[in-house]
């Protein structure tokens, strides 16, 4: 029985992943973490039964109330570190499903987990479409050396750009990273207008109404280009078989992953 603290328990994702958790065999939804329903119970609040399952609203009183085996967490980027640190100190696995964690951030939490013989396994996007778009691009970025990311989300998305598109761009710059022809300090004009650039990658947020959440790498060759897209729903219930599947192998590995693939049969 796999033992499941869920770090934004009530919210969009997490409150689809605490149903999910709570319903699938051999797993236990242990507790939740959210500042807004602290003291009260997940399961009255999700409808769930008569269960009782504990929300806090710190990581701290979490660890030191609830016995768990695996935190898993959908916060924001600054609570998420912490409470990732912390848990991992406590021995805890972890996997990370906040979006906005920087490169930096990686390296300190896989310090982190090495110290502690525990495992982190970070996922941008947990729809099993999403792990297929980046085996596609990876495959592609081998061939041509000329892409770029356009990263689209509502307009209410705080984190530029998503942590799926994040995740892309990291793994397309372990690959090749895109050839330069103007460099950005030769252009004239707005340079911002290039986007930003991760690991040598352009990256471009569209952030408007209208949107809801969608990737697409662009690669090009001379007279040719190819497009690899997803989109996603308004519904998060895509995301759910995917986490629950990295619950399941969580405890396979010590240090840090990124990325659902890693832990996946291709």
């Amino acid at each position: 029985m796999i033992k499941v603290f869920i770090a934004g328990a009530t919210g969009w994702a997490g409150s689809e992943l605490s149903k999910g958790v709570f319903k699938q065999e051999g797993m236990k939804l242990a507790g939740g973490l959210s500042r807004s329903h602290n003291g009260q119970n997940l399961a009255e609040i999700l409808n769930l039964g008569n269960e009782e399952i504990p929300v806090f609203d710190t990581i701290e009183k979490a660890l030191d109330s609830v016995d768990f085996d695996v935190l898993f967490d959908y916060t924001k980027p600054d609570i998420a570190k912490t409470n990732i640190l912390a848990a991992l100190k406590r021995g805890k696995r972890v996997i990370v499903g906040t979006s906005g964690l920087t490169t930096e951030d990686y390296s300190e939490i896989e310090k982190a987990a090495n110290e502690n013989k525990t495992s982190v396994l970070a996922v941008g996007n947990f729809a099993i479409t999403v792990v297929l778009l980046q085996k596609f691009a990876e495959i592609a970025a081998k061939y041509i050396p000329n892409y770029e990311i356009i990263d689209y989300a509502h307009e209410h998305k705080i984190d530029t750009p998503s942590g799926t598109v994040r995740e892309l761009a990291h793994r397309l710059a372990q690959i090749q990273k895109p050839t330069v022809y103007v460099p950005t300090d030769q252009l004239i004009g707005e340079k911002e207008t290039r986007g930003a650039e991760m690991e040598g990658v352009h990256v471009h947020s569209v952030r408007l109404p209208g949107y809801v959440i969608a990737v697409e790498t662009i690669f090009g060759l001379k007279d040719e280009k190819l497009i690899i897209r997803h989109d996603s729903g308004t519904s998060a219930e895509p995301y759910v078989k995917g986490a629950l599947l990295a619950i399941e192998k969580i405890g396979t590995f010590t240090g840090l992953k990124r990325g659902l693939d890693t832990v996946m049969d291709f």
